[in-house]
């Protein structure tokens, strides 16, 4: 919920994230709604979402392999992190679930597939692992499966 008391729901099988006012019993959709797909308008099985202080929806789009920004009104969203096929190189993410994104657009991903937590900087081609990049295990320097 932000402060506006909106609450945002991602409807993971209809390809979307729906925002309703609360009081209210309609809800309006602010990412996706396309039917699943990769287009720049779509979203394939999303997770999790984060709105910042601008209403920009953040959309971490698993099936995707990529994180989403859908600014307040666009009908399309734009590629945050991620976008390449699944992998674990720098450029790529690999099932992300959790995000977040602090105040100057800098995307955190819980990139579950790889076991590693990434920081992607506004406008970059490719992200850092800050946590996990010791492989998936039990061990205190290891994750298994963020999110």
């Amino acid at each position: 919920m932000d402060d506006d008391r909106l609450l945002y729901i991602v409807d993971h099988d209809k390809h979307e994230v729906r925002q309703y006012r609360t009081g209210k019993r309609q809800e309006t959709v602010v990412a996706g709604g396309k039917g699943s797909g990769n287009r720049l308008n779509q979203l394939y099985q999303p997770t999790y979402v984060f709105v910042d202080r601008d209403h920009s929806v953040y959309v971490s789009d698993s099936n995707n392999n990529r994180v989403m920004k859908w600014m307040k009104g666009a009908k399309q969203g734009i590629i945050v992190a991620g976008g390449q096929i699944q992998g674990n190189s720098l450029a790529q993410l690999s099932n992300p679930f959790g995000i977040s994104v602090d105040l100057l657009g800098t995307v955190y991903v819980a990139d579950n597939g790889n076991n590693r937590i990434m920081r992607w900087t506004q406008g970059a081609i490719q992200g850092t692992v800050i946590v996990g990049e010791n492989g998936q295990g039990n061990q205190s320097n290891q994750l298994y499966h963020p999110t």
